[in-house]
């Protein structure tokens, strides 16, 4: 039976092949499912460290520790405003601008959408010292709005190319339709483009508070205010001197201060279903 040669042969490459790529996607896994491992044993290890073990006991004190005004409720609060407001200001902005980018040809949309997607890639680190000089012209250092107006300002440019390839999706007859019955432009934008595309706006959404809630720097250049802090910044505080560091605060605080994020992803995936995808996203 020499046929049957090739054939084992060739189911064996297959087997191989399958069994690396699944050791690949588990080192891979690995890599990921570690670090959580870590901040959810460490929250609860009295002796918490760097290592990654089973405690031998279990004790809520980290949580206790860090549950205060001072070093959880108010930076989280000030984080859900920064990063609520900058989010809402980045969505409306980013649909009126995507509107005519994708509704209206025009010999200036392809360089207008390049020097957007050229902006996304500039290194936000070049250009604070000018920012920060001009927030102290015009009075907006040390403030919450200007630090909204920012971070706005910051993922507007990706908000916008997301957007635009989200809208194109929508066809133009529905529009076209709600015009005839006398509907204008705005309101076509509010009542038929938008909530076709609501997966499309929850990914912006959903990404744009992500960056904006991950993000030390840019709060920790522009406001000087210890109160005024979100806990991106104040998670610093855990660091202490001469390499000290609460591990186990730390772990807690962490779980805490990502708690915001997970419930948003999980409300807005929830709620949308299988839409939510970045299937338009990459729509040509």
């Amino acid at each position: 039976m020499p046929s049957g040669r090739p054939g084992r042969t060739l189911r064996a490459r297959r087997a191989r092949r399958r069994l690396a790529a699944d050791a690949g996607l588990l080192v891979v896994a690995a890599a990921f499912v570690l670090p959580l491992a870590w901040v959810v044993l460490s929250a609860l290890d009295p002796r918490a460290g760097l290592r990654v073990r089973v405690p031998d006991g279990l004790t809520p004190d980290h949580f206790d520790a860090v549950l205060t005004d001072e070093i959880t409720f108010t930076p989280l609060l000030n984080s859900l405003i920064l990063c609520g407001g900058a989010t809402a200001l980045t969505v409306v902005c980013a649909a009126l601008a995507a509107y005519p980018l994708s509704r209206f040809r025009s010999r200036l949309n392809r360089p207008f959408l390049l020097t957007v997607l050229f902006a996304t890639s500039l290194p936000i680190t070049a250009i604070m010292v000018p920012v920060y000089a001009l927030f102290v012209r015009v009075d907006l250092i040390d403030t919450m709005r200007g630090t909204i107006f920012f971070f706005a300002a910051s993922q507007l440019p990706f908000a916008i190319w997301l957007m635009k390839n989200f809208m194109d999706g929508v066809p133009r007859e529905l529009e076209e339709a709600a015009w005839t019955d006398g509907a204008s432009t705005l309101q076509s934008l509010a009542r038929i483009v938008l909530p076709l595309m609501g997966p499309g706006v929850a990914v912006v959404t959903v990404f744009s508070f992500v960056m904006m809630w991950g993000n030390f720097f840019v709060p920790f250049m522009l406001l000087l205010t210890p109160d005024r802090m979100p806990a991106s910044v104040s998670i610093n505080d855990f660091f202490g001197n001469r390499g000290m560091v609460a591990y186990g605060q730390l772990a807690a605080f962490s779980i805490v201060y990502s708690t915001p994020v997970i419930l948003l992803y999980v409300l807005i995936a929830r709620r949308l279903g299988g839409g939510f995808a970045l299937g338009g996203a990459v729509k040509g």
